[in-house]
């Protein structure tokens, strides 16, 4: 059985090296945060300290003290460390079956840059810089069994957003994080054959957890089955998307804590969609809402919000910078400011808020580097959390994980991440969204109102978050 803290296991001691001491968690979770202020390690791209906690040797203790079974279903993996640790434990006799979204199923080193996308390209272009080698081809070339969101014989899912771990059918490992090098330790700087550690990149803000629960990890089983099918074996009985057939949220306890797992996607008029729990649990808000999200684009959660400051709730948010400043953020209501899309369109339905909230910031974060959180915290209590950004998308497109915990004990380590990512952000109107905004008065005017196409519903599917 995995260890239930972090000095506990010197096999990830090692690894994660000496953290500082921290308030207890309860049985049965762990947490590490990529850009903790109260630990360190040394980071693999730099070769430098730096603050934060290792995610990808979190991820390698829990493959490495495996004793029968691994069951991954990420976006994407381009560790190649742990796609060895992987190969590993396949060669040694343990079942290890992979899951992976399509755009990221295929080999990086087999791509031609030049046919790529930007995004895809700027990706190539800094694996290429780094030089692990391929994690996609290592597991591949051991014969790991790996499919993705087109074997049910689709062109895919809106994504496979997973980003989880079943370690034995009893732990399960997740959060916000996919396993890559952006998503852990940063982006490499320099131009190819440049100095890797040229830049001052940490990575996208992130989390992981490990729970420790047969019951919760049954549910993950389940749901990967669906998505496994027979896997490789070519019938395409493989579920992703709304083939799954939606489905209630689940209960289970960790230790003593109660969490709630909700799998997406869900049709839109089904009672059990994730937009539909969320606003139920922000209406439910009494005293205090905190929130770190990398999107908000659901009008919905915008207006469950605005009636809570209408009852005198604290509310607090941070957004990522890149995304809270779109035309389709909802970030904005809360700033009381309506902003043309690139073509002069305004959203259908947008309500401004007439009296805008104070407590909306964006963390300051190095260039590259996203606040890639999907994170709340309701009266120092519930925590809500998972690959499920805030977002049509993720609610009724991708393939997602939304997680409820009732905990006061683990609400205090995310609101410690939240309160240390406030220190220094950029509050309110910030000179980026001010210069943004007189560019669209010049380009737009007042802006042409229409309705929500189904490009502004779908954007954040373009991010790899």
């Amino acid at each position: 059985m995995l260890g239930l803290g972090l000095a506990s296991c010197s096999a990830e001691a090692q690894l994660l090296g000496k953290p500082a001491k921290r308030a207890p968690l309860p049985k049965g979770i762990e947490l590490v945060f990529n850009h903790s202020d109260t630990s360190r390690y040394r980071s693999p791209i730099t070769g430098q300290w730096r603050q934060g906690d290792d995610l990808e040797a979190f991820v390698l203790a829990s493959i490495q003290q495996a004793k029968r079974e691994i069951l991954v279903a990420v976006q994407e993996l381009s560790l190649p460390k742990v796609a060895e640790a992987l190969v590993a434990r396949h060669r040694e006799g343990l079942t290890v079956k992979v899951v992976l979204e399509n755009t990221y199923s295929t080999p990086w080193s087999e791509e031609n840059p030049i046919g790529l996308a930007p995004h895809k390209r700027n990706r190539h272009h800094q694996l290429e810089v780094l030089g692990w080698g391929d994690a996609v081809a290592i597991l591949q070339r051991a014969g790991v069994p790996l499919i993705d969101d087109t074997a049910d014989g689709s062109a895919g899912s809106g994504l496979m957003h997973h980003k989880f771990m079943v370690v034995d059918r009893a732990v399960v490992v997740t959060g916000s994080a996919n396993f890559t090098p952006s998503c852990i330790h940063g982006d490499p700087g320099g131009n190819p054959g440049g100095d890797p550690g040229s830049n001052r990149s940490r990575g996208n803000v992130n989390h992981l957890l490990r729970l420790h629960s047969s019951a919760l990890a049954s549910s993950f089983v389940a749901e990967f089955e669906r998505m496994w099918g027979d896997g490789p074996g070519g019938q395409s009985d493989s579920r992703f998307g709304l083939a799954k057939g939606g489905g209630a949220a689940q209960r289970a306890l960790v230790g003593q804590t109660p969490v709630m797992v909700l799998f997406a996607p869900h049709r839109r008029k089904d009672p059990n969609q994730g937009l539909g729990l969320l606003e139920k649990l922000l209406l439910g808000t009494r005293k205090k809402l905190d929130l770190a999200l990398f999107v908000l684009s659901e009008q919905g959660l915008a207006d469950a919000m605005a009636r809570l400051q209408e009852r005198g709730v604290k509310i607090r948010l941070l957004a990522d910078p890149g995304f809270a400043n779109r035309a389709f953020s909802e970030v904005l209501d809360l700033l009381g400011i309506q902003l043309p899309d690139h073509h002069c369109g305004l959203e259908a339905g947008n309500r401004p808020w007439q009296k805008p909230l104070d407590g909306v910031g964006t963390p300051r974060l190095a260039s590259g580097d996203k606040l890639h959180h999907k994170l709340a915290v309701i009266d120092n209590r519930t925590v809500i959390t998972g690959s499920f950004n805030w977002s049509p998308s993720a609610a009724h497109q991708n393939d997602e994980t939304l997680l409820v915990f009732d905990s006061p004990q683990l609400a205090e380590h995310f609101s410690a991440e939240i309160n240390r990512l406030w220190k220094g952000a950029e509050l309110g109107l910030t000179p980026r969204l001010q210069r943004k905004i007189e560019r669209q008065r010049l380009n737009c005017g007042s802006g042409v109102q229409r309705g929500i196409t189904q490009g502004s519903t779908t954007q954040t599917n373009t991010t790899g978050g």
